[in-house]
């Protein structure tokens, strides 16, 4: 039965299979046909109506495991082409050098002349003409897409580098995409950790769009075999950022010099688009590349069904570049290109399937930091009548809080200050060996045996206090947890112990001085490196 071409047009997207692409050939067909003349009014009334679309549900990132997998096909997939370019390259090199004997050795001659066409100008020899064949021994000796590729990336490598270094970095796909190959090796080659400054471009953030990324060599989420002796020599090191941005670098040369192009990512592509786009060098790639990459290995989604799910083979990853960076943020807890408070906001706790268990995770640490400030020592705080029976029996006050009357007066008058408390021994201190001066954090002395506080630390005591509740709003809530639930429990002890008044006399009362040391003390100023 023939149908009106306005029932095309009210066709619900939702009967088709692949529902956005539908509805988005629906809107051009629209478009093409307003250009009609003499259309009748109800049938330019449907051609106006607004096409609808379905609503895409927010990404789900993926699990540890499913993550796992992802980058495992991608490490084999780049270790495949490390080992394929460079053993053409060093073919090439020895054929260049005339180590290769045309007569003793023709199959291998033959391919180093072929590599050094490729290398040379960027295609095969090919026949002069319109079509302009691969010349025929060219074609003996494999597919051109082979050939082409022996020196460069392939599709299947460059997207591998990019699920690679996006699921290790969490950088946006856009900010991959503009990574420059130039870099500036911070560590100068010394010897100490390896680390490449990269100047990145993030465009949505206008003003704020440029900055530079350290990649270090060894990442701290990423555990190492026992033993160093564990690791392979012969395989290619991708346990980093940087060790992936260098072969990527390493790798990419040549295209680089052949596009005249500074990207990172570079590649050799035999063409597209329905023929419409030719063999050739290509810079970035996008989802579509990305899911081609992924069709070609079996990632399996982890089982999240009950007992009710059907039986057979579970369904493969939808792998993008957005999945891939929600799933690092989520796992690693760590801001890329944003802010803390960005990556609590808009990628930890958009994602509704895990907020509860997010919540979880934060309420056990806050009562892990909680259940450690109740186990520890109070710290011994000196009061006001201590400091005025000190002026006439130092001795019997020294004796209460385990000082001599020497150590005690140091105390008052402020010469042991280290912030929030004072030091009373600062060489015999549970952070360093005996006898060694202590280098541990400022904070830890809130809990430390050699500390001991005076009412002249209450301001700072209360500075740090309102400092670190402010922070709950930059950060992740389990970040703040991890880095601040524990000092911001002892303080808040403290203050109960000192009573409102006196906490909300310090506070009005503290100088720009004291704020000065508290803003320093935060900032990580006045700690030893």
């Amino acid at each position: 039965m023939r149908r009106p071409i306005w029932f095309l047009l009210t066709w619900k997207s939702g009967s088709w299979s692949g529902a956005e692409r539908a509805s988005r050939a629906t809107g051009r067909l629209k478009l093409t046909l307003k250009k009609i003349e003499g259309l009748n009014a109800a049938f330019l009334a449907k051609l106006n109506e607004r096409t609808a679309r379905r609503v895409r549900p927010k990404a789900r990132n993926y699990s540890l495991p499913e993550l796992q997998r992802i980058t495992a096909a991608a490490r084999r997939d780049i270790r495949a082409a490390a080992l394929r370019i460079r053993s053409n390259r060093d073919l090439l090199e020895q054929w260049r050098h005339g180590r290769i004997d045309a007569d003793t050795d023709p199959q291998a001659f033959r391919r180093g002349r072929l590599l050094d066409r490729v290398d040379r100008h960027g295609d095969v020899p090919r026949y002069p003409g319109g079509r302009r064949a691969p010349m025929r021994w060219a074609g003996d000796l494999g597919a051109v897409g082979d050939h082409m590729t022996a020196l460069n990336l392939g599709l299947v490598d460059a997207a591998a580098f990019v699920v690679l270094l996006i699921a290790m970095t969490g950088e946006n796909a856009s900010t991959v995409m503009r990574a420059p190959a130039a870099h500036f090796r911070a560590d100068g080659y010394a010897g100490g950790p390896a680390t490449a400054i990269v100047g990145l471009d993030k465009r949505r953030r206008a003003a704020n769009r440029y900055r530079d990324a350290a990649l270090v060599d060894l990442p701290s989420w990423i555990p190492l075999p026992d033993k160093i002796t564990e690791v392979d020599p012969d395989r290619v090191p991708l346990n980093s950022p940087f060790a992936v941005y260098l072969l990527m670098v390493e790798l990419g040369a040549p295209a680089r010099t052949a596009l005249d192009t500074d990207r990172l990512v570079v590649w050799w592509s035999p063409g597209g688009g329905g023929g419409v786009q030719p063999p050739g060098l290509r810079e970035a790639v996008d989802d579509g590349h990305i899911q081609t990459w992924a069709a070609r290995h079996d990632l399996p989604a982890d089982q999240r069904g009950t007992a009710h799910t059907p039986q057979g083979p579970p369904p493969q990853l939808n792998v993008t570049m957005s999945r891939l960076r929600l799933s690092q943020a989520e796992l690693n807890q760590k801001p890329a290109s944003h802010t803390e408070a960005t990556l609590a906001n808009e990628y930890l706790l958009r994602n509704r399937r895990n907020l509860d268990e997010y919540r979880w995770v934060v309420a056990a640490a806050l009562e892990a930091e909680a259940s450690k400030a109740r186990t520890r020592g109070a710290l011994q705080v000196l009061t006001d009548q201590d400091i005025e029976q000190a002026r006439e029996d130092a001795a019997s006050v020294a004796k209460r809080y385990g000082l001599d009357a020497t150590r005690l007066k140091d105390l008052i008058f402020g010469e042991l200050d280290t912030g929030m408390t004072g030091c009373t021994d600062h060489t015999g201190g549970p952070h360093a060996p005996a006898g060694q001066p202590c280098r541990a954090s400022f904070m830890l002395c809130l809990s430390c045996p050699c500390a001991r506080a005076a009412p002249h630390h209450l301001p700072f005591q209360v500075l740090v206090h309102d400092a670190l509740d402010e922070r709950r709003r930059s950060m992740t809530p389990l970040k703040w947890s991890e880095r601040f639930a524990l000092p911001f429990t002892q303080l808040a002890d403290l203050l109960e112990r000192a009573g409102q008044a006196s906490v909300e006399h310090a506070r009005s009362t503290a100088s720009e001085d004291q704020k000065k040391i508290v803003q320093r003390f935060l900032n990580r100023e006045m700690h030893l490196r």
